[in-house]
């Protein structure tokens, strides 16, 4: 493929026809939803040695690489695809992908990225008034007002929890960029966070020790009286506590930390509240379901990614904060060919970014809201999470099934109970349900119980597809005991 315009045209015309045909196919259903083969021998079907070797790749024979390509990736707009918390994306934010792949424009620096840059501080707003942390002006005042608060979109929640984490250590350790971690400073979480979060503090040196777990209750959600003691704990050690995380939501169970309890408790301690509202914070877009995120608005800072349940492609994370000033202290960097005096016609990400050359991930959202608007996506997130408490209440009338729980996201795990009650016998249920290429769902452990899982997060499956799921289960454990 020659890198000018005419060719270019012609292999997207080929990629469009036959991306077609995949995104048909598998909103159908009819077709399996992935077709698992070993590594290596992807990598020959793939023909990657030649492609590599000899290059020539065009609008004639792309479709050498294309078609096994798309026949072993995994079909996300298959009405089965109730596996990871990962969108099913709307196609208008592949859109975003396609015209940033062309054009290139990096945008943490205004000047390489206006238009991106406009988009994302629009986004970034628009977040913020869901939160409650824009009460002054509108999206599109780009402004220092005193009260709004402030935030950027990152490749992933891992990325954005990091970045909240750093500028939370700022604030209690403002020394710490320059001369290392005070031992003393820790992080108070849920026995249950994120793995993200126990990285984050070990890739800032402070090591994962330094994570204060505080005790959960049997449906895995944080316990407003243990955290207490934790705070008193960890006041009594002389321990300085950078802040103290809440799940909204947990990404085993989908069930929300009391954030509004934990909220006023960090606020009668002085302590720093940090939302890791990844996927669940998208309950701010739907009035009969905001209330789980009720208390969110007291926090420091919070995170909220738009790649699970606002339909972007992956990556686009936001790190939001509610004082703008806390957000300066994250990266204390100064580089002059970046950072120095001039005429500025917009607003540089830079400072407050890992990223240097970063992508314009707001206009993924940006796109599926032109496409839906806001109430498309509000109808969005509230019918996944009404259609998985149907799917509850279906299992729970089965007398081979149970749930431990009543779900408040679109997360429900359950496990056939019928034939053998051991974790084993489930997870070799879920291994043989998708080397059969069917379903795809996940598995997790509540209080060393394990579980299967699925994430309701494609807009075309219904309880009819989870009956469907039903019987393949019912046939596969069936024959795992026999």
């Amino acid at each position: 493929m020659r890198s000018d315009s005419h060719d270019f045209h012609a292999i997207i015309q080929v990629v469009n026809d036959a991306l077609q045909s995949y995104l048909s196919e598998s909103k159908i259903g009819e077709i399996k939803i992935g077709n698992q083969v070993p590594a290596s021998n992807l990598a020959d079907k793939l023909q990657v040695k030649k492609w590599i070797s000899e290059g020539g790749l065009n609008s004639q024979n792309v479709r050498e690489f294309l078609d096994p390509y798309l026949k072993h990736s995994q079909r996300m707009h298959h009405p089965h695809y109730i596996g990871h918390q990962v969108s099913v994306p709307h196609l208008a934010s592949g859109v975003s992908d396609f015209i940033h792949g062309a054009i290139n424009n990096p945008m943490a620096i205004y000047e390489m990225g206006p238009s991106a840059a406009v988009i994302e501080k629009a986004m970034v707003n628009w977040l913020l008034s869901k939160v409650g942390w824009l009460p002054h002006g509108d999206i599109t005042e780009f402004s220092d007002i005193e009260g709004n608060g402030t935030g950027v979109f990152t490749h992933g929640g891992s990325m954005a929890n990091l970045t909240a984490l750093l500028a939370a250590r700022a604030k209690v350790s403002p020394e710490a960029w320059n001369e290392g971690n005070d031992p003393d400073v820790i992080v108070i979480g849920s026995d249950v966070a994120h793995y993200s979060v126990e990285r984050a503090i070990s890739i800032m040196g402070m090591g994962k020790n330094n994570l204060w777990k505080v005790a959960v209750d049997k449906d895995e959600r944080m316990i407003p009286d243990e955290l207490e003691r934790e705070i008193a704990a960890a006041r009594s050690a002389g321990k300085k506590i950078m802040c103290v995380v809440a799940n909204a939501c947990a990404t085993s169970t989908g069930l929300y930390d009391p954030i509004e309890q934990i909220a006023l408790i960090c606020q009668r301690h002085d302590v720093w509240f940090h939302v890791d509202g990844a996927h669940g914070a998208s309950a701010l877009l739907c009035p009969s379901e905001k209330h789980f995120m009720k208390g969110a608005e007291l926090a420091n800072s919070m995170i909220w990614d738009t790649h699970k349940m606002l339909r972007t492609t992956t990556l686009a994370a936001a790190v939001l904060f509610k004082d703008p000033n806390d957000m300066l202290g994250a990266f204390q960097q100064k580089g002059s060919y970046l950072f120095h005096d001039k005429e500025n016609l917009g607003f540089d990400l830079m400072p407050y970014t890992i990223e240097c050359t970063k992508a314009p991930l707001a206009t993924k959202l940006f796109w599926v809201l032109a496409a839906e608007g806001e109430k498309g996506l509000s109808d969005f997130v509230q019918g996944r999470y009404e259609v998985t408490r149907e799917m509850h209440d279906w299992f729970v009338d089965q007398e081979d099934f149970e749930c431990p729980y009543y779900p408040e996201a679109n997360i429900l795990c359950f496990r056939y109970s019928k034939l053998d009650q051991s974790n084993a016998y489930q997870l070799n249920i879920r291994n043989n349900l998708v080397t059969k290429g069917n379903f795809y769902i996940t598995s997790t452990e509540i209080a060393n119980v394990r579980y299967l899982r699925m994430t309701v997060i494609n807009p075309d499956t219904d309880v009819n597809h989870i009956k469907a799921l039903a019987q393949e289960i019912r046939a596969i454990a069936t024959g795992l005991v026999h």
